[in-house]
């Protein structure tokens, strides 16, 4: 059943709620940290745009490279992107995995590989998957890292050319899912002979959020619209989200719809759209007793509109209902929650921050 679209047409005012928080940075000199995830409660690992994975004491504030993917085609919107510790983890010696565009003969494309984390630095680094999902632009590469069930999720964008994402015979568009070594599991719902098997999903347009919500089983993804139609998605198993035969969205040359409509009975509508954008970068829901207001309520770093956006869940769906920081003034690029409940993001200017109540 088709869920109801709840369209935001205005921003919110917020004053009353950006006075019960502050940012406190502490760490900053990063190239664009596009991700960061924890080993412990006192380690961050960093991911540089250019192709450095940076270790970070969060604590001292000291920071050490740990590698330098020397693949990583960092040009665009491309870059050293994703990184994510596998579940089950050895603690002694922290399982990671990354997403990253990568030059091939053919043109760039999206990598994932894995590596541990020993003595202060990776090891057995090993590429595990490249994407057909080749494009000559710089654009759309998605791409955020998700485990559920014991299989690997990421995302990749359109690669900037709108006619892949109803095409399953590419990987551009689309949500993958693997088995942790890389290899295709059985039961995806895509047989050679109706696209690509690696496919989970498809029609996505630029999807850099990705989040498995463990205690609900659902998989959530945010995604770029066009100039407007930024998107909250519920992922399902060959599910088709549309792009671009379905959007919110306007041509970026002048108030022209893009696509054919706003909804189609074959295609799955998002839970939220956003109008106008605000250039998701990243999704995740709080479950946590540090900040108990945000309890069951999902957060996006937003690019455009550089603020941390905050989604109420509830019954009837979906609803904006705070933007923080938004006197900081920062293109919030990640966020993440430490292994004790608190929550730190990562800005397009090179800074760390831990978000406090006041």
């Amino acid at each position: 059943m088709k869920a109801i679209i709840i369209i935001l047409l205005s921003c919110l005012t917020t004053a009353a709620y950006s006075a019960e928080y502050r940012a406190r940075q502490i760490a900053e000199g990063f190239r664009i940290p596009w991700a960061i995830e924890f080993l412990d409660s006192e380690r961050m690992v960093i991911n540089e745009k250019n192709g450095t994975v940076s270790l970070l004491n969060i604590h001292t504030g000291l920071r050490q490279t740990l590698f330098v993917v020397n693949s990583v085609d960092d040009h665009g919107q491309g870059g050293l992107l994703d990184v994510a510790l596998a579940p089950d983890s050895d603690p002694e010696r922290p399982l990671l995995y990354f997403t990253y565009s990568k030059q091939t003969a053919k043109g760039t494309t999206v990598a994932l590989a894995r590596a541990h984390v020993e003595n202060n630095q990776l090891s057995q680094w090993q590429e595990l998957f490249v994407a057909d999902a080749v494009s000559s632009t710089g654009r759309h590469f998605g791409s955020r890292i998700a485990f559920v069930d014991g299989y690997v999720f990421f995302s990749i964008g359109d690669r900037g050319e709108r006619e892949n994402g109803q095409d399953k015979n590419t990987h551009a568009g689309s949500i993958l899912r693997l088995n942790l070594d890389g290899s295709v599991p059985d039961d995806n719902p895509f047989q050679k002979a109706e696209g690509l098997r690696e496919i989970w999903s498809y029609g996505h347009r630029n999807p850099q959020g990705l989040f498995y919500d463990a205690p609900t089983g659902q998989l959530w993804s945010s995604e770029h619209g066009p100039r407007g139609g930024d998107e909250i998605n519920l992922i399902e198993k060959g599910a088709n989200y549309g792009w671009a035969t379905v959007s919110h969205g306007k041509e970026y040359w002048g108030p022209i719809n893009v696509g054919d409509a706003i909804s189609l009975p074959e295609m799955e509508d998002p839970k939220l759209v956003y109008i106008p954008s605000i250039a998701p970068g990243n999704l995740m829901l709080y479950r946590g007793d540090q900040y108990p207001e945000l309890n069951n309520h999902f957060l996006a770093g937003a690019l455009k509109l550089t603020h941390i956006n905050i989604v109420s869940t509830d019954e009837s769906g979906l609803s904006e209902s705070q933007r923080l920081m938004t006197d900081l003034g920062e293109r919030i690029r990640d966020i993440a929650v430490s292994p004790d409940g608190y929550l730190y993001f990562s800005t397009d200017s090179g800074k760390v921050f831990l978000l406090e109540s006041i």
